[in-house]
C-alpha cells in the first residue's frame, strides 16, 4: 500500500462578492462544521484564522469543508494580495498545524432555533430545510458562502448568510429572485425570505 502524502494544493476562486475570495485546498480543512470570524478577537480557537488576521487588510475569515473565504478591506485589490495569501495558506497547511482547535459557542438565538428545528420541526419547516439543503446550499457553498435556516413564522423564512454571502451586493437579488421564488413555488405558505444578521 502506498502511504505517499500528496502535496497541498491551494487555488483561488473569485466569488460574486467583490470583497471576498475563496481559497480551495485539495484536502479537508474542517468536517461537519463551519466557522466564521469577523475580527481577530474571535479567532483564538483557529490557528489559521489567527495567522490570517495578521494581514492588515483581512476583515473576515470563513472556514468550511475544503475552503476558506477571506473578506478584505477595500484598501487593497485582490490582484495585489491573492498570490501571497494562496502561498501563505499552502505553507500553513503543509506545516500540519490545526486549522481549527476549538469552535466558538453558537449564538444563543441561533442554537435555540436550530435545536427546535432539528428536534421537532413542523412539516413546513422540514420541507424548507430539505429544499435549502438540496437546492440552495450546494450553489451557495460553490460561491464560498453558507445559508442556514433560522426560523419560519407567519409566512416569512428567516435565514442567515455567512462567508462570501454576508455583505455581498448580489445577495439580496439572489435571496429574492432565486431562493424566495423557489420556496414560494415549492412550499405552500411561504410568502417571503429574509436574511438576518448574526
Amino acid at each position: 500500500m502506498n502511504d505517499t502524502i500528496l502535496p497541498v494544493i491551494v487555488y483561488a476562486e473569485s466569488t460574486p462578492n467583490p470583497a471576498t475570495m475563496k481559497f480551495v485546498a485539495n484536502r479537508p480543512l474542517v468536517t461537519d462544521r463551519t466557522v466564521e470570524y469577523t475580527d481577530a478577537s474571535q479567532a483564538k480557537g483557529s490557528p489559521l484564522a489567527t495567522e490570517l488576521f495578521r494581514f492588515p487588510f483581512i476583515k473576515g475569515v470563513y472556514i468550511a469543508a475544503n475552503f476558506v473565504t477571506i473578506t478584505k478591506s477595500p484598501a487593497v485589490d485582490w490582484v495585489e494580495v491573492m498570490n501571497e495569501l494562496r502561498d501563505f495558506m499552502k505553507e500553513f497547511l503543509d506545516s500540519g498545524k490545526a486549522v481549527v482547535e476549538s469552535y466558538p459557542e453558537p449564538v444563543p438565538h441561533e442554537s435555540r432555533a436550530s435545536e427546535a428545528a432539528a428536534l421537532n420541526p413542523s412539516e413546513t419547516e422540514a420541507r424548507i430545510i430539505d429544499i435549502l439543503d438540496e437546492y440552495i446550499k450546494p450553489a451557495v457553498e460553490q460561491d464560498g458562502g453558507e445559508i442556514a435556516f433560522r426560523s419560519f413564522d407567519n409566512g416569512v423564512v428567516n435565514v442567515v448568510l455567512r462567508g462570501a454571502c454576508s455583505g455581498c451586493p448580489s445577495s439580496t437579488l439572489t435571496l429574492k429572485a432565486g431562493i424566495e421564488q423557489l420556496l414560494k413555488r415549492m412550499v405552500p405558505g411561504v410568502e417571503s425570505v429574509v436574511a438576518e444578521n448574526e
